[in-house]
């Protein structure tokens, strides 16, 4: 078929009216905040949704992760959600309870911050429901940041910086304490630690030693005197590849035989109002583990070695105990006698060191997890 001169001409300007023709068209303008992609290893849980309002954006992480490292939040200007949650020690900070403003001591171990975006119902009690609501509580807590959240979004509306920020982020130069909770609960969730010798096991791309092998299978496996089958326990609290509790509602918060009925302290039944909670604390991911002592919400224990002889030698007994500790053990467990694992000091050996293969160096070192005012 043939067409005419006019007819090419007229091609001609339809493509130039339309910007796609030619070596000179114009790009197709790219959105100002795209949406993120949560990037970890494929073995990770993939329907667990984003909140639908509060979907990862690139510029909504970007902020968060300056809001996380930001002293104004602190009534005295000293503190930082960094300053008590360090990178280099996979978010915590190496205290038995960490220092709020003026020195004051909280009465809890600052927790790890890693694959957050896999767990539910967040600080050792339970008491947040969201990492959102999660975010904001230490800004106000007298013991921790002391700062009304009233004075925080103040501080932040008249800094010649964060509203333009925020516009870029939510659409909006107004800052309110909502948004500034979903700032920092974005870049939480990229707190993706999945890099681990651990990991490169399950990848087929090394290999672990005998030991590690050995409290490997340890780990994951429920002891049964009657059927022979040595095992750790561990694993029936810290769940599968992510090592953490289960995120079903409250079913990831144990009573792990730290005291008995007279020492109990409340831990969960402060949240749910049942006497049977009493003593229920939440199953932390034992990711890096070994870079996050002291251990236990109480930071009561100040090596993995105090760890293992407490599951082994030392669990109370109590009206709330744990009934996956109950029922674990390496031998015959004798009615009305204290339920102990009976692990061989070799067992022991290997069960610390395969938590070692859990640390995960790049973690602690990833430029984009870290202080963006240093």
């Amino acid at each position: 078929m043939r067409y005419s001169k006019l007819y090419y001409i007229g091609m001609v300007l339809v493509c130039a009216s339309l910007g796609a023709c030619g070596n000179d068209s114009e790009e197709i303008p790219q959105p100002q905040n795209p949406t993120l992609t949560l990037q970890h290893p494929d073995y990770f849980p993939n329907d667990i949704p984003m909140p639908a309002d509060n979907p990862l954006t690139e510029k909504g992480t970007e902020l968060g992760r300056m809001l996380f490292y930001e002293k104004q939040l602190s009534s005295d200007g000293t503190l930082s959600c960094g300053s008590c949650h360090q990178q280099s020690k996979a978010f915590t900070d190496g205290l038995r309870f960490s220092k709020g403003v003026n020195g004051t001591l909280g009465d809890k171990n600052a927790m790890s911050l890693a694959n957050l975006h896999w767990t539910s119902r967040f600080f050792w009690d339970g008491r947040a429901a969201t990492l959102e609501e999660q975010a904001l509580e230490p800004i106000s807590d007298a013991r921790e940041m002391n700062l009304a959240i009233e004075e925080a979004v103040d501080r932040l509306q008249a800094d010649e910086d964060y509203p333009e920020r925020f516009e870029l982020a939510f659409g909006t130069d107004q800052i309110t304490p909502d948004l500034i909770g979903k700032a920092i609960a974005q870049f939480m969730r990229t707190l993706v630690s999945g890099d681990s010798k651990f990991d490169l096991w399950i990848k087929g791309e090394t290999e672990l030693t005998p030991t590690e092998q050995l409290g490997m299978e340890l780990f994951f496996t429920h002891p049964d005197a009657s059927l022979q089958i040595r095992g750790g326990n561990c694993g029936d609290c810290h769940l599968g590849f992510l090592t953490s509790g289960d995120r079903n509602d409250f079913l990831g918060f144990h009573n792990n035989g730290l005291d008995t009925d007279e020492n109990l302290e409340n831990g969960l039944s402060s949240i749910t109002g049942k006497d049977t909670d009493k003593g229920k604390f939440k199953a932390p991911t034992l990711r890096n583990i070994a870079l996050t002592a002291p251990y236990m919400h109480d930071g009561r224990f100040q090596t993995l070695e105090e760890v293992l002889d407490h599951y082994n030698d030392h669990v109370q007994t109590n009206s709330n105990l744990d009934i996956l500790i109950l029922e674990a053990s390496n031998e015959a467990i004798v009615p009305g006698q204290p339920v102990k694992l009976h692990l061989s000091e070799e067992e022991k050996t290997a069960i610390v060191a395969f938590l070692h293969t859990l640390t995960d160096e790049k973690f602690i070192t990833d430029q984009r997890f870290s202080d963006p005012f240093n």
